[in-house]
């Protein structure tokens, strides 16, 4: 298991999204991915990307000017 990091601030929608999608096919079963963004509407973008591809979103938190996140696959 890794734990990678995605840094998307500065992005607005939908590139958060894509670039999520980009890192999504390096990943392996087991690994985190640790994503921060700013754009306003990644939580739901986040959730709703993480119920079609079937990944566990553990937990989402504000900080700061921005959301941090973490994906298990």
């Amino acid at each position: 298991m890794s734990i990678q990091e995605l840094d998307t601030r500065g992005m607005k929608c939908p590139q958060p999204t894509l670039k999520l999608t980009v890192v999504a096919m390096k990943m392996k079963s087991g690994d985190i991915l640790d994503v921060i963004a700013d754009c306003p509407t990644f939580e739901r973008d986040l959730r709703s990307w993480c119920d079609r591809s079937r990944k566990t979103l553990l937990w989402i938190k504000e900080e700061r000017d921005a959301r941090r996140c973490q994906i298990q696959f």
